[in-house]
Order: C-alpha cells, then structure tokens, then sequence
C-alpha cells in the first residue's frame, strides 16, 4: 500500500473508496460488486489479446482464456435459458450498436422508445450514431406514464421498421414483451429486447423475460445482475452467426478477457439462492421507497414502481428542476441522477425530474425501514435547502452508512 499510494491515482481511489462508503447510491445503474468479481477483475487476465471466438482465435496462447469464455457462454445460456450467446461486447452501448450493423444498412427504419419516455439513446435518439446512420421513429408513454401498445402498433404499421426496440433505462412497470413481439411480426420487423437494467430481475423470476419471445435479447452485466462493466448479446439460433460477425471483426478487436471472467463469476452468483432473495428484496425496497415519497407528497411518474426504478417529478414535488434537485441531494451525499420524465418540456440536460434505483443500496444490506429513512432525508433535504440543515442532514447520512457494508472497499 506504501509504494501504491506514491501514486496519486491511488488515493483517488481511496478518496472513491471513501464517498461511496459514507453515500446513499440511488443511481439505478449503479451496484457493487463481489469481492471475486473483483479478482477476477483485477486479474493478469487483462494481459493476453484474443481477437476472434474460442477455438478461433487468431493469437496463440488462449487455451485457458477460451476455456474461460467457454464457461462464462454455458453460464449465461443456463442463467437466461438462451440459444446463443456472445460476451464480448465492451459494454451496453456497443452491444446496441452491434446489432444495428447485424441487420441494418445505413438508412433503414429503427424504432424505439422515446428518451424522454424512459428508453436509451442507442434506441434512435438523434444525438446517438443509432439516430444519425439510422432513420429512426420512437414510441412513447400516454399521459397515465404506461406504455399504449395500441400507440405502439400504429406508428409500427404507419413507419414499417426493419428492427424495434423494447426495453428501456427509466421504464418503472412492466413491459409486455410478448404484444411487442406480436406487433414485430405484423411488420416484418426483428425485436429487439434491451434488459439492462432488469437482467438481475429476469434471471431470478422477479421480472418478465423476453428470452425466447424477443428475437435478439441484449443486456449490460453490471446494474440488477452485479456484475462487472461488460455486455452480452442473446438470441435465437439462427441469428447467433449475424451477431458474432457484427462484434468481432464488425465493431471490436480482442475481447476484454478479465470483465469476461468477471460476467462469469457473476453469473455464477446470480443461480444462488442469495441472490434469489436480494433481487426480490430490490423490488421490495423500490416499492416502500416509491410509497414513502408518495405519502409525503412527491409526484412519481405512473404512480409507482414494479421493479427496480422510478421517476419523480421534481418540478411538481418541490418546485425544482432535477439538475437542482440532483445537486442538493449530492450535498448531503444521497446520489441520484437528474432525468427526463414522460412529455418533458425541460432539456435533457436540465429535465423535469430525476431517476432513482434499488440495486446498489439494497446489495449493502438495506430494507424497507431503511428506505422509509431515505425518503425522510430526501424530503427533509429538498424541502429546507438552508445551509445549516444540509449540513446535518449529510453528517446523519454519513452516521446512517456507517453500518452498511460493501463488498471489496472496506479494506482500502
């Protein structure tokens, strides 16, 4: 640790260590880590370069690397019950990408949720390259924030797109994967299902899955599935050689091996009855969060939450933009991310609202009445922004952690 800290990377990290350890995270994309993902991680893994798949591979030298790919590949198919799986994909983002270039040319019709309605900016949105190489139309949510199928159906029908996205980054109810699926095949489109935020949910039954109903399934690895900062992409058989084509050699190089053992080692966690119990427990807690805000007057986008996530109105609740509500909040070190709400006339980078998540509070050990604590720091927060009250309010927060754990920081 001596020679470590002559580097000041080093105590960056320390001073990360630190606000993480003394913070209420409620970035809904944002979790912690097994102290063996973190191995694996943080293994010598990262040293050896393997363009290509196991087997095929063009360097020598990836007998145990294949073997490792091989195995993080039979995990996922048992996890999500799925044909084909790929696991290199950097991260989510190219994970989208990969399947635009798998079936598109530059020019067609894409679809899929509006950002402002809770979908990703890889879905079409115009500042994302799936917007600009791609004619994109979206979908969004009626006034009531669900999803209007029928809605759905219609721009469908009117705009004939060759791919439709479902899935979403700040969708808080249920999505009927099987009516888009239906909807697909109206007009000859491929579906697409993005559960990057729900993986963690699907793979333990907390969440509808769309494995086996949507054509091509891609998900994040971090986020409700804990594990490191990697992608996969999964579908039916017979898209499986598209797909492997448009990663490698279509948009990568040689896969990230060590977040490849680590999405394996997760994935391992994610069939234990542990985790069974803290995905349900995630729901739990978004649920009694949601509630508590209610009950104090807060307006939460569709009334509530089925799984992991929510939306507050912040404009409505107290008269602040998200940005201002996002940045007092992280004044008294509770973590949220400011964010559009349905038929926001805000910008995105100043939106009506801010998002907030479950998984990475509920991964330290917090329950229900603990989400009742949060929701009272929150109001109290927001609703008496005066210095003097900010400032007690963080150190209680800094008190309130101190009995929580997580996994691998402690001993930095």
């Amino acid at each position: 640790m001596k020679e470590m800290n002559k580097d000041i990377i080093f105590k960056y990290i320390k001073q990360e260590a630190k606000r993480q350890k003394e913070g209420i995270e409620l970035i809904a994309s944002e979790n912690y880590v097994s102290s063996n993902v973190l191995k694996a991680m943080g293994s010598i893994l990262t040293n050896k370069y393997s363009e290509g798949y196991p087997d095929k591979r063009y360097y020598g030298g990836n007998e145990y690397i294949d073997e490792i790919e091989k195995e993080c590949i039979s995990r996922a198919k048992e996890v999500f019950n799925a044909e084909h799986v790929n696991v290199q994909p950097y991260s989510g983002s190219p994970a989208n990408l990969a399947v635009h270039l798998a079936f598109l040319n530059p020019g067609d019709r894409t679809m899929g949720m509006e950002l402002s309605a809770g979908g990703h900016l890889t879905h079409g949105f115009k500042v994302s390259i799936s917007g600009k190489y791609f004619d994109s139309v979206s979908y969004g949510v009626n006034k009531e924030g669900y999803i209007d199928y029928d809605e759905v159906r219609k721009i469908a029908l009117d705009h004939k797109p060759k791919l439709i996205w479902s899935g979403f980054s700040a969708y808080s109810r249920i999505i009927d994967w099987k009516e888009f699926k239906k909807i697909a095949d109206e007009v000859g489109a491929i579906l697409v299902a993005d559960i990057a935020h729900v993986a963690g949910l699907v793979a333990t039954n907390q969440y509808p899955s769309p494995i086996g109903i949507s054509d091509i399934v891609t998900t994040t690895t971090h986020k409700t599935l804990r594990g490191p900062r990697g992608a996969m992409i999964m579908c039916k058989q017979e898209y499986g050689e598209a797909i492997d084509k448009a990663v490698f050699p279509g948009l990568q190089g040689g896969p990230h091996n060590h977040i490849t053992a680590g999405i394996a080692v997760a994935l391992k966690e994610a069939q234990s009855k542990e985790f069974e119990e803290y995905s349900k427990q995630i729901v739990k807690n978004a649920k009694v969060l949601a509630d508590t805000l209610i009950e104090k007057g807060f307006n939460i986008v569709s009334g509530g939450t089925d799984n992991h996530l929510f939306l507050v109105d912040t404009v409505k609740s107290v008269n602040m933009t998200g940005r201002e509500a996002s940045d007092i909040l992280g004044s008294v070190n509770i973590t949220l991310n400011k964010n559009s709400i349905p038929h926001d006339e805000r910008k995105p980078w100043d939106p009506s609202g801010v998002r907030i998540g479950t998984p990475a509070i509920t991964t330290r050990g917090m329950k229900e009445e603990d989400m009742v604590k949060i929701a009272e720091y929150i109001d109290r927060a927001l609703r008496d922004t005066s210095e003097k009250k900010l400032k007690l309010i963080r150190e209680e927060v800094k008190e309130f952690t101190r009995k929580f754990l997580i996994p691998g920081i402690d001993n930095l």
